[in-house]
């Protein structure tokens, strides 16, 4: 029995080393007030389908739903529509699975509930994504040229590499409290080497909008799913008070 104890806690202490060499950066917080910014979603979904529907499709969005963003027909068809002209229309990509195989080694997956699906250790799948669209960097020993501190070997270049410009991530040596003989290489910042369309802050601020959206488009309706889940709080709760009064009342006289 303690054997069995003891090979149970160092498999225990096994995992819980592999999760922590897992884990990666800290994701920084995704600003979640752009959720509620109309505005914000708008160019999110600009953004989404210049820059993104080129290659990942969203088949389980279709276009007509892009109206619950305060979107005309007319803006949606001049602004967001490239690849169809029916509204109700999938947002689906033209490109070929064998030629997305043989381009990037596999097909892109499919963005729709993207936002959902990656949320872990470091926080929601916005907090991710937002991380991982800002710390892109130049890497020349991979095939695209690009890393990622989000997602180390990342296979898919820098997409919006022309609004960020191009950076590379500067490391320093740091001893090791344990051992002063071994030094370790810590991640010191970026260092820009072109400039992009737009500023640092410009640029996360158009990151958190593409971000917003991804999410909402994972869920369009999560913000009517809150404001209905109030209201029927408070029914539930007025409910409750009534329903508590009334068997007061039917029992009064039962002895």
């Amino acid at each position: 029995m303690k054997k069995l104890i003891a090979l149970f806690l160092a498999l225990m202490a096994t995992a819980g080393g592999v999760r922590a060499s897992s884990e990666g950066i800290a994701w920084d917080k995704f600003p979640e007030k752009k959720l509620t910014d109309l505005a914000a979603l708008q160019h999110g979904a600009k953004l989404f389908t210049n820059y993104c529907l080129n290659c990942h499709a969203a088949a389980f969005m279709r276009y007509t739903r892009l109206r619950d963003l305060g979107l005309s027909d007319a803006q949606i068809k001049s602004n967001l529509m490239f690849s169809t002209e029916k509204m109700g229309d999938t947002m689906k990509v033209a490109l070929d699975a064998k030629d997305a195989k043989d381009w990037f080694g596999g097909l892109p997956p499919d963005l729709t509930v993207i936002a959902r699906s990656r949320a872990g250790h470091g926080g929601t799948g916005a907090d991710y994504l937002y991380t991982y669209l800002r710390t892109y960097y130049r890497d020349e020993t991979k095939a695209t040229g690009w890393n990622n501190l989000a997602f180390p070997g990342v296979g898919m270049p820098h997409v919006l590499w022309e609004l960020q410009g191009q950076r590379t991530a500067v490391y320093k040596e740091e001893v090791d409290a344990h051992d002063p003989a071994k030094t370790t290489h810590v991640f010191a910042g970026f260092q820009q080497v072109t400039p992009g369309k737009l500023s640092p802050q410009a640029y996360d601020d158009a990151v958190a909008d593409l971000v917003a959206y991804l999410t909402w488009m994972g869920e369009p309706v999560a913000q009517q799913r809150v404001r209905l889940g109030v209201w029927v709080l408070l029914f539930l709760a007025v409910f409750m008070v009534i329903a508590w009064r009334l068997n007061a009342a039917y029992w009064k006289d039962v002895k």
